[in-house]
């Protein structure tokens, strides 16, 4: 995803990192072949907590992400986690 906004791109490159290393569902991010697994998912994440949206909506977005499309029983409390640690991101580079 292409974004001319030089902090949107910092933020794009953060939300990429934390669904990588934090959210890792399915455990790779030790496996440099795999560092754009979770890619297919970033344009959303990256438009839902840029859109403001909250914990939960976002926490949600990644359990429902777990069970469709990834095959994974979802794990809730990691995903609201993951959905807090994006929105620390949010306001610190956007406030």
């Amino acid at each position: 995803m292409k974004l001319r906004d030089k902090k949107d791109n910092e933020f794009y490159k953060r939300c990429d990192e934390i669904l990588h290393y934090v959210w890792d569902p399915i455990g790779v991010q030790d496996i440099p072949g795999a560092r754009d697994e979770y890619h297919g998912y970033l344009p959303q994440v990256f438009k839902l907590v840029k859109a403001d949206a909250d914990q939960i909506k976002i926490a949600e977005y990644l359990d429902r992400t777990e069970k469709n499309d990834i095959g994974l029983l979802s794990n809730p409390s990691k995903n609201l986690k993951v959905a807090a640690i994006l929105l620390d991101w949010r306001a610190a580079i956007y406030n």
